[in-house]
């Protein structure tokens, strides 16, 4: 295993096509698990954290596809290596105060699907991801991962409790299943508000992945559905509580789309054509405008208001948009900017401008 994280950022699950991509954008599992005999990272004293790092970065080195992995100190990485891996989603909604660099460690497989955090929150964090509706490959290959750690570390657990975790809420099966959706037509008609309430009896809670999280004040009409209990049932039974949901999703999303165009043709194709006039005449963009383009983009698409592009790259220009991602491409590339562009902020600013021209430089309106 390597100590070099450059590799990672340029692997990208997220540009392949996935199953019902057009409402699920991408499908994601963590399981979290805990050393026994030891304290929960947020109350590990620096000699014990320093033990748990060294005895998962060792039990990874055993897996038997252990040259696919790349162990990494925390402390060894840059302000724009830590941003990268937040965008990615590999440290998951730990916040600044829940990472103890001097203890704290992450393993990246080098196709990009599978990661593993070491000592933020729990002492081990397994995530996988994929493109689309896709929750059986996710779970597939974290459960993989943990089998086979378990062949060389002794996890908390309680006959009662099930695996013991730093959450509450996540003790049990350890469990975290997350479907990521765009679903523009339901937030028109107003329906979000219903749906959250809706889900959240089922045990799902819904959230905004960009903006404030929020559901009310979505960015993009992005939402995440998640289990809020790994406590409920089997991994069987949560399992396919997300995979009904994702159906449920799925069948609102393409009803309320002709709704929509019954409803609202007008007002739909103004903001598809603003937005693309904005993004192809813009010398500066931001992160939430382009955001919004996206978002406007990929609703004309799936309404065949448009053609030229696909959800799958649209699905890929919202990572490729975040300021880590462009802040790295700036870094290892040969770029030419205007004599006035001179701090970086302009310059990623620019770049992203540059992006977005160049991806939508073939959308067409469809006949």
């Amino acid at each position: 295993m390597s100590d070099s994280v450059n590799s990672s950022v340029q692997d990208a699950w997220y540009t392949y096509k996935g199953f019902q991509d057009d409402v699920i954008l991408s499908s994601s599992v963590q399981l979290s698990r805990n050393l026994a005999n030891f304290p929960f990272p947020s109350k590990l004293r620096e000699r014990d954290g320093t033990r748990v790092l060294s005895i998962v970065f060792d039990a990874f080195n055993k897996l038997d596809d252990s040259e696919l992995y790349q162990a990494i100190s925390v402390t060894n990485l840059d302000s724009l290596g830590s941003t990268i891996l937040k965008e990615r989603g590999i440290f998951g909604s730990a916040s600044e105060k829940d990472i103890n660099v001097e203890n704290a460690g992450v393993i990246l497989r080098t196709d990009g699907y599978v990661s593993c955090t070491v000592n933020i929150v729990d002492h081990v964090r397994i995530s996988s991801f994929s493109s689309g509706f896709d929750i059986d490959s996710v779970l597939k290959k974290s459960q993989g991962v943990d089998s086979q750690l378990q062949n060389y570390i002794q996890f908390a657990a309680s006959y009662d409790f099930g695996y013991l975790t730093s959450s509450v809420m996540e003790a049990g099966s350890g469990l975290k299943l997350t479907l990521r959706s765009h679903l523009p037509s339901l937030s028109m008609l107003g329906c979000i508000k219903d749906i959250s309430e809706e889900m959240f009896k089922d045990g799902i809670i819904c959230s905004a992945p960009f903006g404030s999280g929020d559901i009310n004040t979505s960015l993009g009409s992005y939402y995440d559905f998640s289990l809020l209990n790994c406590q409920n049932g089997s991994e069987f039974d949560q399992t396919a509580t997300i995979v009904s949901i994702g159906k449920r999703l799925v069948e609102k999303e393409r009803s309320a789309r002709k709704e929509c165009m019954s409803l609202y043709p007008s007002e739909i194709r103004n903001k598809l054509f603003r937005a693309l006039a904005v993004a192809r005449s813009s010398l500066f963009i931001s992160v939430r405008e382009s955001i919004d383009m996206i978002h406007s983009v990929k609703w004309g698409l799936d309404l065949n208001i448009i053609k030229g592009i696909s959800d799958s790259e649209l699905h890929a220009l919202l990572y490729r948009i975040q300021e880590g991602h462009l802040g790295y491409v700036l870094k290892n590339g040969n770029f030419t900017f205007e004599e006035d562009i001179k701090n970086s902020t302009k310059k990623i600013e620019r770049l992203r401008a540059l992006i977005l021209q160049e991806s939508f430089e073939d959308i067409e309106i469809a006949l």
